[in-house]
């Protein structure tokens, strides 16, 4: 299995599009110009609105802090630590901080030509990850990727293999491939 290793300070940090936050992108697949998928963490700091993204679906995780409200015409969600919550790019969405600030991860994706998943996985565990593009994003404890530990804040991206927990470790796993 092959997969590259970025760390956050290869990470590109952006404001929103909206002008309400950072970003800070992992990374990103295009096709023609357009996003297939990316992967981010943004910072949330206030109340407000999220950025559209018409066209594609987001899974978002919360990965520092108490999590978010979000309301979206038709609905409401509660973003909570470690609870990935998915949600379409086309519909406007405003948020609500439940006690201050929060980061979060964003798997933002093409629905129509990307099938995404997103899991937390907590240690200690050990299993193969498969032989799809896949992602792991390290948040705690020692993770290590087909026998390479992956530092804390570190993504490895590619066509992962085995992935080993150590107790108190924990991971976000994110599976991307070709829509059915």
């Amino acid at each position: 299995m092959t997969h590259t290793t970025i760390l956050p300070t290869a990470f590109t940090t952006a404001p929103w599009k909206n002008g309400g936050g950072v970003t800070h992108e992992i990374a990103k697949s295009e096709e023609d110009g357009a996003w297939l998928w990316r992967l981010s963490i943004a910072e949330v700091a206030a109340d407000g609105p999220f950025s559209a993204f018409p066209g594609l679906s987001r899974i978002l995780t919360v990965i520092e802090g108490e999590g978010l409200h979000l309301h979206l015409p038709d609905q409401n969600l509660t973003a909570l630590p470690d609870k990935p919550v998915a949600f379409s790019g086309d519909v406007p969405v405003s948020s609500a901080l439940i006690k201050g600030p929060i980061r979060d991860f964003n798997v933002i994706y093409d629905s129509t030509k990307i099938s995404a998943t997103v899991e937390v996985e907590q240690g200690p565990t050990r299993h193969m990850i498969g032989s799809v593009q896949s992602g792991i994003l390290s948040l705690a404890g020692l993770v290590k990727v087909d026998g390479q530990a992956l530092p804390v804040g570190a993504f490895a991206l590619g066509t992962l293999g085995a992935l080993s927990l150590g107790e108190g470790a924990k991971c976000i796993v994110v599976r991307l491939r070709a829509a059915d």
